[in-house]
């Protein structure tokens, strides 16, 4: 018999990942500190985030254990930081293959009202 899954929040834990990194500003937050520490100060410089919001995310992201606060040094990823940053070389990978056959440069398909246009 399978054993249930843990819960996060009453969520499954891919869902309360998700939920996580689908609010404004996480993702930029966790680019940001994978290129190394850094200060709230030296985060709102790079992202022009407001203070609130960036302390709102930081806390998050603190109580996800995917970021530490370190004295002296500022915020940074912690091991399983890095490691969901890992997690996501598959997908940019994807993302880069996916750019080619899309075209990066592509036009957007054509809506109702331009198909109507060229038909006439």
């Amino acid at each position: 018999m399978m054993q249930n899954p843990p819960r996060i929040d009453g969520k499954r834990p891919i869902m309360a990942l998700l939920d996580l990194l689908s609010q404004r500003w996480v993702l930029r937050l966790l680019w940001e500190l994978g290129a190394g520490a850094r200060t709230s100060r030296a985060l709102r410089d790079a992202t022009a985030i407001s203070p609130t919001v960036l302390q709102a995310r930081l806390d998050a992201l603190r109580a996800a254990r995917i970021v530490a606060l370190e004295k002296g040094i500022g915020y940074r990823l912690t091991p399983v930081g890095e490691e969901l940053i890992g997690a996501f070389a598959p997908l940019y990978a994807f993302a880069s293959d996916w750019a080619q056959v899309v075209g990066v440069h592509s036009e957007p398909p054509a809506g109702p009202a331009e198909r109507a246009g060229a038909a006439g």
